[in-house]
């Protein structure tokens, strides 16, 4: 059994390395792209909920750009912290700055996506990039990402950035999550326009804005707590023009503090990745166990060719691992060392988001409870 098993796993990983290998020479760094320092407006729509740890230094860096035709649109979604007082405090320093106070969360949405809709209402640029309170851009990243936007033509760009991380198991469990990402969803296919699969990263999305509305704006996606991906993905399944890049050096978020924050914050899209049905999650965990950790363990085994078979899958998950990591992190690939174990971490927090969400009944996402059956009937 472990034989046939660990064949077909060969076979698999050989079909995923020479896929990613492939995919991810598609895409491009956009540091190596020129920049545009005039052109039409862009609305820069940044949604905080209790983000007064992060957001001054956010905007900050987002005034030092290059770009100098730009619009901020703050929206503060109900913060209970002193966010909209920081909002309000750096409209002194640039007059391109609106604050927008989200007071009442409306039936039926999510709260980022309500504000990331509702800045979006009021923005007057040719283009609109959503973005989160807690992400750090280098001068010429808004430049550099609207001349490759108006070079391909575009109707949706995303950019992968520098995800830090200080602690080293917090930094193993987000390059394995990257790991994961990348073979299960196939970002690259984003650069493929006869694909119709897409992607999108919450860090840094740039749309057209007239592209924005014909698709029908977040209000597509206003119960999806996976908003990011899932504006990406419906986006090029309706036929816009996407594109992901890589700007490692351009674009920096901190994506959490310690492994202990990822795994509360994992609580609200683990699930809803999974499409909120128990035969995904039994799958996912399934999967995850006989590709990334069992071969680990098989390795020992006093079968020779079970040994083998094991020590082929561990190679060939190796460098597709360090292929991903280089393409899309600034991390030791040397954290393959201790996968198997990272592998572990990401199923308990699969478990524990499912769990959890089953006993509550929904999921806490800042600050506010969204019942399941809302979720499942707006999937």
């Amino acid at each position: 059994m472990l034989t046939i098993l660990f064949s077909l796993g060969m076979l698999v990983w050989t079909i995923f390395l020479l896929d990613g290998l492939i995919g991810l020479r598609k895409i491009d760094p956009l540091e190596k792209e020129a920049g545009m320092e005039l052109g039409p407006l862009l609305s820069v729509v940044v949604a905080a909920r209790n983000e007064e740890k992060q957001i001054e230094a956010s905007i900050l860096s987002q005034l030092e750009q290059t770009y100098k035709n730009v619009e901020w649109i703050l929206v503060n979604d109900r913060s209970t912290d002193m966010t909209g007082t920081i909002m309000e405090e750096l409209t002194k320093i640039d007059p391109r700055l609106k604050v927008i106070h989200v007071d009442q969360l409306p039936e039926g949405w999510l709260g980022k996506n309500n504000a990331l809709y509702t800045g979006a209402l009021q923005a007057s640029g040719k283009w609109l990039l959503f973005t989160d309170a807690d992400v750090k851009f280098e001068k010429q990243a808004f430049a550099k990402a609207l001349h490759y936007f108006e070079r391909h033509k575009l109707d949706h760009l995303t950019a992968a950035p520098n995800l830090s991380a200080n602690r080293f198991w917090l930094k193993s469990f987000v390059a394995f999550f990257l790991f994961g990402f990348s073979y299960f969803k196939r970002p690259w296919l984003a650069n493929n326009p006869k694909s119709k699969i897409g992607t999108g990263i919450g860090a840094f999305i740039l749309v057209l804005k007239k592209s924005y509305e014909s698709f029908g704006t977040h209000e597509k996606i206003k119960m999806r707590p996976d908003d990011d991906l899932q504006l990406g993905m419906k986006m090029k399944k309706a036929g816009y023009r996407q594109r992901i890049v890589t700007a490692l050096h351009l674009i920096e978020v901190e994506w959490y503090g310690s492994l202990k924050e990822a795994l509360v914050g994992l609580e609200k899209n683990t699930f809803a990745g999974l499409h909120y049905r128990i035969s995904m999650v039994i799958f996912a965990i399934l999967g995850v166990f006989i590709t990334n950790v069992l071969p680990f363990v098989m390795i020992f085994s006093g079968n020779t060719t079970v040994a083998l078979l094991s020590f082929g899958n561990i190679v060939l998950c190796g460098i597709l691992y360090v292929v991903v990591i280089k393409k899309l992190t600034l991390f030791s690939p040397m954290m393959f060392l201790v996968f198997p174990i990272t592998a572990l971490l990401f199923i308990y927090s699969i478990i524990r988001a499912s769990l959890l969400t089953f006993k509550r009944g929904g999921i806490v996402w800042r600050g506010t409870t969204y019942r399941l059956s809302e979720l499942r009937e707006k999937d």
